[in-house]
This record gives structure tokens, sequence and C-alpha cells, in this order.
């Protein structure tokens, strides 16, 4: 059972605003109906069961409005489903119920027992419940129920503003409720954007405040103690790093949904008096999520430098757009990698970059490569390291 709530759930909320508005459309066409019925009476034949018919018409419009309008049915669109399916066929009950209270000569010039005005709220609801397509097909059921009541499969029907008048009308409110259910999602959407981000930022100020100090600190004293201490320190810059990647990319994933971000701004805000970056002239445009990752693959990159390269290293940042791909390109003027050291990271379990880097730019479809490593012979003051990225840009749009 599902539990009670208090708040609708959106497919009602979109659309909450026209249910309640087209049941006083009912209510007028209702009156509408028992004034034509009092006009008209006196050419019926069975004038008692034409108020009979009325009594029927006036009892189900109350029940369908309730129904339909009350905000207790929210979570129960079954519900909704029947009433406006027995909407239409008490609609097209009632037309050839016609037939039982008045002549031949009187329903085959003259309205059905129920006006294409109220015949019209089993239009718009359909239209509302089911879109533009269930209103036009409820609208084209109905005015086939009017002309074959009235017996007018003849050239009078071009000339009748039924059909017209109905189909119209169940596009219009299909329209308008579709356009109102996207409007809804979007208003969602937004707000969980906003939800979010002021999330992040809490998370951000709680981690910096506590955690992220703490492994600074432990990272610091481990560097100036020196001996066995050195590991613990590089250890707790590692998790630094990877927690503050993490901090800053929260949400990020789910809210991708098609919405696309330029890289550059991503890449640009990361330059320091010792970072360099260089981006294209024009916005090079990806998915939200995949430039988050890519940006964030590149501040892994970066925090390395910093961590092994000592603190007067140099790094330099390029990105290109060929077309077709991505190319991010990270190097420092530091010492370098040695060869076979990031595999021998990887099996004493130190996952930073096989995550933070390659794992990242592998899951967009790329690949990460470490172009050069230190090798003996090089200076070590110069040898430095560069990190290229490539990403099909076909995967991403």
């Amino acid at each position: 059972m599902k539990p009670e709530t208090d708040e609708p759930d959106p497919a009602w909320a979109a659309t909450a605003p026209l249910w309640r508005a087209v049941q006083a459309f009912r209510l007028v066409t209702l009156l509408y109906a028992v004034g034509q019925q009092i006009a008209s009476v006196s050419y019926y034949t069975g004038q008692r069961l034409s108020w009979a018919l009325i009594a029927v018409m006036a009892v189900w419009s109350g029940i369908s409005a309730v129904l339909l309008s009350q905000w207790r049915i929210r979570h129960e669109p079954r519900v909704r489903t029947a009433v406006v399916v027995g909407d239409n066929i008490v609609v097209i009950a009632l037309i050839f119920a016609t037939r039982l209270v008045a002549p031949y000569d009187w329903y085959h010039h003259h309205q059905t027992l129920p006006t294409t005005l109220w015949a019209a709220n089993a239009v718009v609801s359909a239209a509302i419940l089911w879109g533009p397509l269930g209103g036009v097909c409820s609208g084209l059921v109905i005015s086939a129920a009017v002309i074959t009541a009235r017996a007018q499969w003849d050239f009078d029907v071009w000339r009748d503003a039924t059909l017209p008048v109905l189909v119209s009308v169940g596009l219009a409110l299909g329209l308008a409720s579709d356009t109102a259910r996207r409007a809804h999602a979007q208003l969602q959407r937004a707000v969980r954007l906003t939800v979010a981000a002021q999330e992040r930022e809490r998370l951000a100020r709680e981690v910096h405040d506590g955690v992220l100090q703490v492994l600074s600190y432990i990272k610091r004293r481990g560097n100036e103690i020196g001996g066995p201490t050195a590991e613990l320190a590089q250890r707790a810059g590692e998790q630094e790093v990877a927690l503050r990647v993490l901090v800053s990319e929260q949400g990020d994933r789910a809210e991708a949904g098609g919405t696309e971000e330029d890289l550059r701004p991503l890449l640009t805000a990361q330059a320091t008096p010792s970072v360099f970056v260089s981006t294209p002239g024009d916005p090079v445009r990806l998915g939200h999520w995949a430039a988050r990752e890519i940006a964030a693959a590149v501040a892994a990159a970066l925090a390395n430098v910093v961590q092994h390269a000592g603190p007067g290293a140099k790094a330099y940042v390029l990105l290109e757009d060929t077309g077709d791909e991505l190319i991010v390109s990270v190097r420092d003027d530091g010492p370098g990698i040695p060869p076979g050291r990031l595999a021998e990271a990887e099996g004493q379990g130190r996952m930073g970059i096989s995550r933070s880097i390659v794992g990242r730019i592998a899951a967009l479809g790329g690949n990460a490569r470490l172009l050069f490593e230190a090798t003996p012979g090089d200076n070590e003051d110069g040898a430095g390291a560069e990190w290229e990225f490539r990403v099909p840009l076909a995967r991403r749009r």
C-alpha cells in the first residue's frame, strides 16, 4: 500500500489546474443542456424519460467533477482513467438515447439530448489524461456517434460543426496538457539542480572544515618528519585529492540529462601561477557529465604534479578539438615518473591514477596514456611527464 502524503504525484500536479478548470466548464455546459431541455421538451414524445436522462446527466456531471478534481485521489490514476472512460461511455449512451425521447424529424435536424457543448467534456477529459492523440480520438468517436444517432450520413455532415469543434478541442487541450507536463518536469529538474548545488556546497564546507584539513595536516607533518611517515603523508595527499574531486562532482552524473557544457571554463579555472592552460577560441561543448569528468581527470593529474614534481614544478594543459575527438595534454617539467612506477603503485593498492585519471577517461569511451616516463639518464630537474587524454566526440554527442 502506498503511504499517504500531502504532496501530489508529478503527473497530477502538472495537470491539476486544467482538471479543476474544466470542471467549471462542465457545470456551465450542464446548465446549457438543462436550458436546451426546457426549450425542447414540448417536442419530445417521451418527455418523462427525457427528464430522467437529464437527471442522469446531472448526477454523472457531479460524480465525475468530484472524482477528477479532488486532491485526495491524486495517487489513483486508475480512478481517473475509469472516470474518463465512463465519461465517454455515458456521453455516447445519452446521444443514442435521444432516439428514445424524440421523433426522427426532431433529432435529425436538431441537437441530441446531451448537447454538443456538454458532450465536449468527455473529449476534454480524454485530452488532458492521454494528450492530443487521446483527445482527437475521443472527438472522432463522439462525433461519429452524433452523426449516426442523427442519421446524418449525407452531405449535411459537412455543414455541421460538431466534428471540427470536438476534434479541435481535443487537439488543443491535449497539446496544453502535454505542455503543462513538460513545463512541470523542467521546473522539477531546476529545483533538483538547486537543491543538489546547495547540498554540494554544504557538504564541501563540512568536509573542508573536518576531513580535508586533517588530511592536509597529516600530509604536511609527514613530509616534515620524513622517514617512514613520508609514505603516510603520500597516502594522505592522495586521499585528499580524491576527496576534493568527489565533493566537486556530487550530483553531476545524475543531472547529465543531455544538457551541454563548455569544457574550456572548467579547465581554465584550474590555472595558477604554476599551471598554464591553453584552450581553443571556440566553445568546446560536451554533455554535462562528460565535461566534468574530463575536468576532474585533469585536476587529478595536476594534483599528482603538485605532490610528486615538487613545489617549483610547472604544468601545462592543452585542449584540442579535432572535430572527431578531444585531445587534452597535461605536461609538467618535474623529475618525471620512473618506468613501471604506475604499475607498482596499482599493485600496492594505490588506485588514485587508475581510477581518477585512466578510469574516468575510459568511462567516456576514450583512453589516457602516459606518453613518456623518466629514464635513468634523464636530468632529474627537467625530465617531466606528460598525460594525453583522447575522447571520441561521436560517442558523446
